[in-house]
């Protein structure tokens, strides 16, 4: 499992105001909180119980811990309140913001993260998830959500940036074909219209299985509105990670992306590579020292798999 951060805060290190008013919210006073590991934020991610019984999720961040968090966190409390009640997510129970310190109360899914590298089973237990979570937000039920093209415009532009200013060590295939890839990911971005709404950031730490074998997608600052085949084809990035699995097979097989014109398909995992590439060689942001490491072995994942594609 990706464990993006490092010295995570937890519920006891909030100030008392922030726990008071995530109190108020659930009606009860939390006398157990344990927090959970993985993701991108170095704030809280903790379930909590409360003296009568009840249960639920609380994430909490101030620019203290990373200055771009609390941002994000304001914008997944708003798409979170958006989703319709038969998606397949958590819900929002309220959401507290001072400016400063901004804490999401969430529904608690009593599940795990699917084992990585990825169990035969689950994936195909997540990949039909994904399928029905796809129906389930089309037409795409969050107005105020960007679009695709909109949202990951300037990630896809990141081989540009890197033929601008080629990094040391740039992988020798990439090197060669610089301009070729700076072309396929112009064609992925140009290919992201649709009207589904997106989680358009899956992987395993952003999943949840129950015992029941139900799947909840957690963890939506980045949701946007483009083509119903995108969730599973970012998937696809993580179990490519991982190992295991053929994933040019699954990308044929799969209902989602079988008929998704295959130069779409390559250029959206083009603009992917070039994003990880160029933003592994930045400096980690606060609080996330591991998240370079994490975007390169991602760039490392995806270039055999574009080599592949782009004979």
């Amino acid at each position: 499992m990706e464990s993006l951060t490092k010295g995570r805060i937890g519920w006891t290190d909030l100030p008392d105001h922030v726990r008071a008013e995530v109190e108020r919210i659930l009606g009860d006073r939390v006398v157990q909180a344990v927090s959970q590991p993985g993701g991108f934020s170095p704030g809280t991610a903790d379930r909590v119980r409360t003296a009568a019984g009840r249960r639920a999720f609380v994430k909490a961040v101030s620019p203290a811990q990373n200055d771009v968090s609390p941002r994000l966190h304001r914008t997944e409390a708003r798409n979170t309140a958006a989703l319709p009640g038969h998606a397949p997510t958590p819900r929002l129970l309220g959401h507290y913001d001072d400016g400063h310190w901004v804490a999401l109360v969430l529904t608690d899914v009593d599940g795990r993260h699917p084992v990585t590298p990825w169990r035969a089973d689950e994936l195909t237990v997540v990949l039909a998830a994904l399928e029905t979570m796809a129906t389930a937000l089309t037409p795409n039920p969050v107005p105020h959500a960007p679009t695709a093209a909109e949202h990951l415009a300037y990630d896809f532009t990141g081989w540009h940036r890197i033929a601008a200013d080629p990094p040391p060590g740039l992988d020798p295939w990439a090197a060669a074909r610089l301009p070729d890839l700076c072309a396929a990911a112009e064609r992925g971005l140009a290919a992201l219209d649709g009207d589904t709404l997106c989680h358009a950031d899956l992987r395993a730490d952003n999943l949840l299985l129950d015992a029941a074998g139900r799947v909840t997608v957690v963890d939506w600052p980045w949701a946007c509105r483009g083509p119903a085949w995108l969730d599973t084809a970012l998937l696809l990035v993580n179990v490519r990670l991982h190992g295991g699995h053929d994933t040019e097979a699954l990308l044929r097989r799969l209902p989602l992306t079988a008929d998704v014109d295959p130069a779409a398909l390559t250029g959206v995992y083009a603009g992917l590579a070039g994003f990880f590439a160029d933003a592994a060689r930045r400096p980690p942001p606060p609080g996330i020292p591991t998240v370079r490491a994490f975007q390169q072995a991602q760039a490392d994942a995806l270039l055999p798999w574009l080599a592949q594609r782009l004979r």
